[in-house]
């Protein structure tokens, strides 16, 4: 009798753990949808700069090159970040849900790892973005055009790099304060 409700209790925590670490899961999976959804809108706006833009016989040569390897390396970004998200997403629940014991913690440790360098991609894709927009301007309009656009460009990424960083400042948890639903204490 003693032994089955020993092994009752430690099943019921381990259903328990495992719906924290599902919130956990959910929560990433959410995150991989979300930025996936807005780094496809900017790899296609980068296609659309790549296909669409008409290129001016006057403009600096050198000022095209940059424009084009900016632009290609937003949409190579952006597409890394589509896939990585995309395949976090679903192979991350899919790995907690059908794998062995253990495969939940594994699942959300992998997602919590790579959404990082998801988001860091997204994030260099996003800055390389408004440096394309820059170079757009000084590649197809004169110099008393695309100078305020430049500095307009320039004051936008400050306040965006500003308040990204304000934000993550505020709410960002260090790694001694992360609390996780992984429970490493002993169950015998």
């Amino acid at each position: 009798m003693l032994y089955a409700d020993k092994n009752a209790l430690r099943t019921n925590l381990k259903v328990n753990l495992l719906r924290i670490r599902e919130r956990e899961l959910n929560f990433y999976t959410n995150n991989c949808l979300s930025i996936s959804t807005q780094a496809a809108l900017l790899a296609g706006f980068a296609w659309y700069g790549l296909t669409e833009v008409p290129f001016d016989e006057d403009a600096n040569e050198v000022v095209q090159m940059v424009y084009l390897v900016v632009t290609t390396l937003i949409m190579g970004l952006e597409m890394l970040t589509v896939v990585n998200a995309t395949l976090c997403a679903i192979l991350g629940p899919g790995l907690a849900l059908r794998g062995p014991d253990g495969s939940m913690h594994k699942a959300v440790d992998g997602m919590m790892t790579h959404y990082r360098f998801t988001f860091a991609c997204f994030s260099l894709g996003l800055l390389c973005f408004q440096f394309s927009a820059m170079l757009y301007s000084w590649m197809q309009f004169t110099w008393e055009f695309a100078l305020p656009q430049s500095v307009l460009l320039i004051v936008m990424v400050n306040i965006m790099y500003r308040g990204g960083r304000r934000i993550y400042g505020m709410l960002k948890l260090s790694a001694d304060t992360i609390v996780t639903g992984e429970f490493d204490g002993q169950t015998d």
